[in-house]
């Protein structure tokens, strides 16, 4: 009877421990678990409005995204990054973009022609439009009440080009020339560009007033513009387009009167007239500028006798 009982006592507790045991379980489960109840107040704790803000969001960042590329210009990030190597340049003239909007005034008027050559990108030639001859008539083309001109507007061509400014950044720069020399233009121009030879400025002479003197003194390279010589009835090379002046001001034109006295243009450059000196920017026969024209067929003034001008480069035509 003894054993018995112990036995029976100890199934008796062994039954209360699985019993304690059971309800732990159901409390950690229960603990762990999430009922349909608390599911559904979870997913609607964020009201309606909200979830709406954040997907708007969320589509506004895509858009972004997806617009965020500005007008295709050179940025100061670009132009710090421009290779020595043509394939460096020709990358970031691409990425430039020869479509993207101009600040120049002749790009802007003359469009994109379907006469265009493109020699590399960014330099070109093409026919000048109506919108760019009327903008030049009467200031470096004559206007239609004057005598006819030697030279029609047919034969003249827009040229872009780009430059390495003063400031060792790529600047765009646009002149107007005789057909015959534009393929020369932009394949100087485009050897200038990819040794980094520096060029102040290249604008029409129309961005002042037609005034030669203003053009040089502001250091301006310039081509095309219907003009006599000084004190000269005689037309310039530069009123058929087939003269090109580089850094004027540092490279002036000289004159030598009767008595000996030089005349020098611009007045202002007079430092500059001394070739005997070195100093930035100067032409000779060492410059890489110099070796280019000449290897185009282009003679340079500072090599002429009874004067000097060593801003000036010429081609004759055949």
């Amino acid at each position: 009877m003894n054993n018995k009982s112990k036995i029976l006592q100890m199934l008796a507790l062994l039954a209360a421990i699985v019993i304690i045991a059971g309800g732990l379980l159901r409390v950690m489960q229960n603990n762990n678990s999430m009922s349909l109840s608390d599911y559904e107040r979870l997913n609607t704790s964020q009201t309606p409005t909200e979830s709406s803000e954040e997907i708007t969001e969320s589509q506004n960042g895509t858009e972004n995204a997806e617009n965020s590329s500005e007008p295709s210009t050179i940025a100061d990030g670009q132009k710090e990054n421009i290779s020595d190597s043509s394939d460096g340049m020709t990358e970031n003239l691409q990425n430039s973009g020869e479509n993207s909007i101009s600040l120049l005034t002749g790009a802007s008027l003359n469009g994109i022609s379907q006469t265009r050559v493109t020699y590399s990108e960014g330099f070109y030639y093409e026919e000048i439009s109506d919108n760019l001859r009327r903008y030049i008539t009467g200031i470096s083309y004559p206007a239609e009440e004057n005598p006819e001109p030697e030279i029609s507007v047919d034969e003249l061509r827009y040229v872009h080009i780009w430059h390495y400014d003063f400031d060792g950044n790529p600047a765009e720069g646009e002149l107007i020339c005789n057909e015959y020399i534009a393929q020369d233009l932009v394949e100087i121009f485009y050897e200038l560009y990819r040794n980094e030879y520096q060029l102040e400025k290249v604008l029409l002479i129309e961005e002042y007033d037609g005034d030669d003197t203003a053009s040089m003194e502001d250091n301006n390279t310039s081509c095309f513009h219907y003009r006599t010589l000084e004190e000269s009835t005689r037309l310039s090379r530069h009123a058929y387009g087939l003269a090109v002046d580089i850094n004027p001001f540092y490279n002036p034109y000289v004159t030598y009167e009767s008595d000996g006295t030089e005349k020098i243009s611009p007045a202002a450059a007079e430092c500059y007239a001394d070739r005997s000196v070195g100093f930035a920017y100067k032409i000779d026969e060492n410059d890489l500028c110099y070796k280019l024209f000449t290897q185009h067929g282009f003679t340079w003034g500072g090599n002429w006798n009874n004067s000097k001008d060593y801003q000036h480069f010429q081609k004759s035509m055949p």
